[in-house]
C-alpha cells in the first residue's frame, strides 16, 4: 500500500505547484518592467537557490502588484465618473459604493497571495516577501522600540509585535508607499498609547534613547 501511495502523493504535490504566468497582457511594458524589477529585489533577499522556483515566486509577487493596481484603478475610475456625472447624495453614494467594492475585492484576494506563495516558500520566507513589500517597517519599528525602552517586558514586546504584524497585513494591500507608511503610523500611535497606559514616560524614554544613540556614534 505504501508503494502505491507514494507516487500518488508525489503526483498530487506536483499538480499543486503549476507554472505561474506573468499577467502582463494589455499592460504598459515599462510598468511591467518596473514591477518585475521591484519583485525581483524582494525575492532576491529570500536566498532561493533554484532559479526556476525564484522565477515562479517573482511572478506571484508581480501579479499581486498588478491585482492591487487593477483594484485601485477601477475604484478611481468609478469615483471620477461619479464626480463628473452626479451630484449630491447620488454622487456620495456612488463614491462610497466604489470604495466599498474596492475594499471587498482587496479582502477576497488578500489571502490568495500567501496561499500562492506557500507552494514555493516557507512561512519565514513568506514573511520576507511581506516585509519587502512594506519596506521592512515592521522590524525597524519593533527594534526601535526595544532599543528605546530596554525594560520592556516579554508581554509588552509580544503585544507590539502582534500589532505590527497586523499593520503589515493591512499595509501590503495599500495603494502606494505613503499609504503603507500611514498604516504603520496609525499602529505606532496605538503602541504609544499602550505604553503610556503601562506607565512609560515616552518623552523621557525617547530623550534618553537619543543620548544613547549619540554616545555610540549613531545618528538620529
Amino acid at each position: 500500500m505504501k508503494k502505491i501511495l507514494l507516487p500518488i502523493l508525489l503526483f498530487t504535490a506536483s499538480l499543486g505547484a503549476q507554472a505561474v504566468d506573468l499577467k502582463s497582457e494589455g499592460r504598459d511594458p515599462e510598468y511591467v518592467s518596473s514591477i518585475v524589477k521591484r519583485s525581483e529585489k524582494i525575492v532576491d533577499k529570500l536566498g532561493i537557490d533554484d532559479h526556476a522556483k525564484a522565477k515562479e515566486v517573482i511572478n506571484i509577487v508581480a501579479n499581486r502588484y498588478f491585482k492591487l493596481n487593477d483594484i485601485y484603478e477601477k475604484r478611481d475610475a468609478k469615483i471620477k465618473s461619479a464626480k463628473e456625472s452626479l451630484t449630491g447624495e447620488a454622487k456620495n453614494a456612488a463614491i462610497d459604493a466604489a470604495k466599498n467594492e474596492a475594499e471587498a475585492s482587496l479582502y477576497r484576494s488578500h489571502f490568495e497571495f500567501p496561499a500562492d506563495l506557500s507552494l514555493y516558500l516557507t512561512p519565514e520566507q513568506i514573511d520576507g516577501v511581506k516585509d519587502g513589500m512594506t519596506y521592512g517597517v515592521l522590524m525597524v519599528t519593533y527594534n526601535s522600540h526595544l532599543d528605546m525602552i530596554p525594560t520592556l517586558t516579554d508581554e509588552e514586546k509580544a503585544q507590539i509585535m502582534a500589532w505590527l504584524i497586523e499593520a503589515r497585513e493591512l499595509a501590503i494591500d495599500a495603494e502606494n508607499s505613503n499609504k503603507k507608511h500611514g498604516v504603520f503610523g496609525k499602529y505606532k500611535g496605538r503602541i504609544n498609547n499602550y505604553l503610556s497606559a503601562r506607565g512609560y514616560d515616552l518623552v523621557k524614554e525617547r530623550e534618553a534613547w537619543y543620548e544613547r544613540i549619540k554616545a555610540r556614534g549613531g545618528k538620529i
